[in-house]
């Protein structure tokens, strides 16, 4: 034999013994795979479960009431022997109504100036911050402050009220603050609640003739539609409802005045979806305007007050819910839905000629020895309500 064809020989039998090894590995591996798979059976694929998209809604409670107007009785009232102030029993019977709602609505009339500056009552005003403290108890998270009253006890009345809500978490405030750049920030601020975005912004129409000095008009947010269009549009992409407090309106009138109904108009043609009224100190109506894309509560009247007149001291307690709805496309549809309505009294004593005994109680609670023929009063501001809203609902969610 050449040495050429032993050669090839010896060439043949490594790849010969190559593939056999490979051979061997293979049916090594089957094997074991056979022996973890102990049934002999295939294995499985692992199935793809594919994510089912489905329509999505996000819902938030509101609650509103009106006016904190805190005349000489109800400090005397809530005054302690020891010269501090507690209002929280006069809110007894509203905070387990209040406190369950998602958003708490109120409005603080009269400046929280604390009694530093002096205590006050009607023309001017200056209130203890324990009224703050009361409210915030009772659950309000959400306080308009530009009022008529703001500029009572001048720069130094508001700069103690805006120190006084700084200083409380998870509250939205709006109205009065201590420099544009204060304002400007909490115009453009972005609150979120359920996965519900939302901007709050308060303005007044109303002064009393004292105005923010010049320069410092950031100490009472006073309407203008320039002011109004350019805060609105500033923050209107970025969430899915913005709120506006509004301090309009005639004193002592239940029906909505022509300035209302065009201020109205226009916040909703920038996209306000609630409006929140303040300062007739009686109830007004509430509609929606624009096709439903507004609601409007023109005004809440008093929530706790001593003008000593049955119109003054009641009130209107309203609720609305927030809805935003995210469709299979993801497009987002925002909604106030599921308006009611409550009313509310301010229930006194009399001793010596003076109120005393102050307590907000639901009309449904009153009895004739609180409010004589309130059965009467009760359809009577119903009706007011009700003018352009005739199917609301009577009874909150969580009136108890």
């Amino acid at each position: 034999m050449t040495k050429v064809k032993k050669r090839k020989m010896k060439k043949s039998a490594k790849i010969i013994i190559f593939f056999s090894i490979i051979l061997i590995g293979v049916g090594v591996g089957l094997e074991y795979r056979n022996y973890k798979n102990k049934d002999n059976k295939p294995t499985p694929k692992k199935e793809v479960k594919k994510e089912v998209k489905k329509e999505k809604d996000y819902k938030a409670s509101i609650v509103m009431v009106g006016d904190a107007l805190i005349h000489w009785g109800v400090y005397n009232d809530a005054k302690q022997s020891d010269g501090s102030y507690d209002f929280k029993p006069q809110l007894s019977e509203i905070k387990p109504i209040s406190s369950k709602y998602d958003l708490a609505y109120y409005n603080q009339e009269t400046v929280l100036g604390g009694t530093a500056l002096g205590v006050a009552s009607y023309p001017r005003f200056n209130s203890p911050q324990e009224v703050g403290d009361a409210f915030l108890d009772a659950g309000f998270n959400m306080v308009s402050l530009a009022t008529n009253h703001t500029m009572d006890k001048g720069e130094a009345g508001v700069l103690k009220s805006v120190e006084y809500w700084k200083k409380k978490e998870n509250v939205a405030v709006s109205g009065q603050w201590s420099s544009f750049e204060e304002r400007n920030a909490s115009v453009a601020k972005i609150y979120e609640k359920n996965n519900i975005k939302y901007a709050f912004i308060s303005y007044t129409i109303w002064t009393n003739g004292l105005n923010t000095p010049a320069g410092k008009e950031y100490l009472n947010n006073v309407y203008s539609d320039e002011k109004a269009k350019a805060d609105i549009e500033s923050v209107r992409d970025k969430v899915d409802f913005v709120i506006v407090a509004m301090h309009w309106g005639t004193e002592y009138s239940f029906k909505v005045d022509q300035k209302q109904t065009e201020i109205a108009n226009y916040l909703s043609s920038l996209g306000v979806d609630l409006i929140i009224g303040a300062h007739p100190h009686v109830i007004q109506t509430v509609e929606y305007i624009n096709d439903g894309k507004t609601f409007v509560v023109y005004s809440l009247g008093n929530f706790i007050s001593d003008q000593n007149d049955v119109d003054n001291f009641t009130g209107l307690m309203f609720e609305v819910t927030l809805h935003k709805h995210v469709d299979l496309k993801d497009q987002v549809t925002n909604k106030v839905i599921d308006p009611k309505a409550e009313l509310i009294y301010t229930t006194t004593s009399r001793t010596r000629g003076y109120n005393t005994n102050f307590k907000v109680v639901p009309y449904p609670k009153l009895n004739n020895s609180q409010l004589n023929n309130y059965q009467t009063y009760y359809e009577k501001y119903k009706a007011i309500v009700n003018e352009r809203y005739p199917n609301l609902t009577w009874g909150l969610t969580h009136e108890v």
